[in-house]
């Protein structure tokens, strides 16, 4: 296998690996609270990094030292992904991730904080105010330059949270990755470029994923409030449901609650 097939091979997967529906569920429900598809993006780019974070770490350790994952930390690995789904999917039924959306986000709810232009003969200045007693903010140009920055806008919760939620997700499948690379490039060293490449490539893909499904939620955003709302819960719903399939899979199926557990990464 030549480098130009492990740069194409790995990458093409990492792609693939990104529409997993566990990555694609768990993204969506933080997603469905962002305005603009520029967000949406910048989320699916910080879940890509936390991933591929774990599975370049987790398995380039597999990789080098021949580690050997014990059946239940595995499965209690994977059992991880199940459990932040149905947080991630309460969070959202229960409004507690829109409150903190916007609490913590800088200029959150354009109701509240918005912004005019104000001309004084050739020279102008934007004067950023709320209507809230509480709210009391006046920046000058510069200032004004660099809160245009989408991560300072976004503010630090909304960057952590899917890097989070990418480092839980990789460190479930970094086992089967590691493996799979393990059994087809038998030369260390590319199989940790493969690992790389593979991560790049879900970093691609998730930056993809989150564009098209932010998309339809800037759009109704500001025109179809209800539809909106109704878009959000739907998320919440479908990530609890499939957090506590997994939980049962992996409790269950695979026999982690119970005296023979078997554990086949994937």
């Amino acid at each position: 296998m030549n480098f130009l097939t492990v740069i194409g091979v790995g990458f093409l997967l990492g792609m693939r690996h990104a529409t997993d529906p566990d990555h694609v569920i768990a993204v969506s429900t933080i997603v469905t609270r962002q305005g603009s598809i520029r967000n949406a993006a910048l989320i699916g780019i910080l879940w890509g990094l936390g991933h591929t974070v774990t599975i370049l770490l987790v398995g380039a350790a597999i990789i080098l030292f021949n580690l050997a994952i014990p059946t239940r930390v595995g499965l209690v690995m994977e059992l991880a992904v199940g459990l932040m789904l149905i947080l991630l999917g309460i969070l959202n039924l229960t409004g507690v991730t829109q409150w903190v959306t916007n609490r913590f986000t800088p200029g959150a709810g354009d109701e509240v904080i918005h912004s005019h232009i104000h001309q004084h003969g050739k020279y102008s200045h934007t004067h950023v105010h709320g209507h809230r007693p509480e709210i009391h903010m006046h920046f000058n140009d510069s200032e004004d330059k660099w809160s245009s920055n989408p991560i300072h806008r976004i503010g630090g919760y909304q960057l952590l949270r899917p890097l989070v939620v990418g480092i839980v997700h990789g460190l479930a499948g970094s086992a089967a990755v590691a493996l799979l690379v393990l059994s087809t490039i038998h030369d260390a060293r590319w199989a940790i470029a493969y690992l790389l490449v593979f991560g790049v490539g879900t970093i691609a893909g998730m930056m993809i994923i989150t564009v098209i499904i932010g998309a339809p939620f800037a759009y109704t955003g500001r025109r179809f409030g209800s539809f909106n709302r109704f878009l959000g819960t739907a998320s919440g719903l479908i990530s609890v449901a499939f957090g506590l399939f997994i939980m049962f899979q992996i409790g269950f199926v695979d026999g982690l609650f119970t005296a023979h557990p078997h554990w086949t990464p994937r």
